[in-house]
């Protein structure tokens, strides 16, 4: 079986919410090179929960878009719910793998294909606003015919550098490439951002009967979110503005007056 690795960068509104992006991550930053892009589903997530800090039992927003026309549903309970949707969006736990059906494939009426993501890493939205920034996952339909071919395609989802991104918005499509051959995605990935999902897409099926634990890993918990998610003004969550305490006054001079720094007016400020 013939393999074909694609990476994907994510697009550029998402380096607005993460705020220890800038600081925390020098450029040529290579924490996955003992790791490979085929290793086993969860083997990567997992490793990084042993790094520590803010990551076991966050639920991470992800958002999978598939083709138009098609359907995406997210395995529960053993199974897929039945949808009409080409959009599913869930809470999903770092370390762990998600399995999705896709349906209503153009040209393809009658086929599924089960793609599966494997969160390997968490953004850092603004509290209480995590809906509106979720890792985005598109599944494309050539990506979606080569599997109902017998390819195998891996693609890793990452942050862009803030140093060598684009500084301008790509929507709604996200902008992809394929690696040379011998090159590994993550490794790529890791070279030019911050890796945080891997999407693994073949063309291995199982009929509503065969549907066993394994095939589904064994349903790890999800959060539902809406979608479209509800809409909040951007300033929820933050801290009130600043209250500046100057140094005391020096001999012969006027008291100063504390002030507060202020923010933008809500008028000016974009949601």
């Amino acid at each position: 079986m013939r393999s074909t690795s694609t990476v994907l960068a994510l697009v550029a509104t998402l380096l607005i919410c993460s705020h220890s992006l800038a600081q925390n991550q020098p450029l040529n930053n290579t924490p996955h090179f003992m790791d490979n892009g085929d290793a086993p589903p969860g083997w990567i997530g997992q490793m990084q929960l042993q790094r520590g800090g803010p990551r076991p039992g966050y639920y991470q927003p992800v958002k999978v878009m598939g083709p138009k026309g098609s359907s995406v549903a997210l395995a529960e309970d053993g199974g897929f719910p039945v949808t009409t949707k080409n959009v599913a969006m869930a809470g999903m736990l770092i370390g762990q793998v998600y399995r999705l059906k896709v349906t209503g494939i153009e040209f393809h009426q009658g086929e599924e294909v089960f793609p599966s993501v494997e969160v390997i890493d968490r953004l850092y939205p603004p509290p209480g606003q995590a809906p509106r920034f979720p890792i985005p996952v598109e599944l494309t339909a050539e990506e979606l015919e080569m599997a109902l071919t017998g390819k195998y395609v891996t693609r890793v989802i990452y942050i862009e550098e803030p140093k060598t991104a684009l500084p301008r918005r790509e929507e709604p499509a996200q902008r992809y490439y394929e690696v040379a051959p011998g090159d590994d995605p993550l490794h790529e990935a890791d070279r030019l951002g911050r890796p945080v999902a891997i999407l693994r897409m073949g063309s291995r099926t199982a009929t509503p009967e065969v549907v066993d634990g394994k095939f589904v890993y064994l349903n790890p918990p999800y959060v539902k979110y809406e979608e479209p998610p509800p809409r909040v003004h951007r300033r929820d969550g933050l801290e009130p503005p600043i209250e500046w305490h100057p140094l005391p006054a020096k001999k012969d001079e006027a008291p100063k007056k504390n002030y507060i720094i202020p923010r933008l007016p809500a008028n000016q400020i974009r949601d």
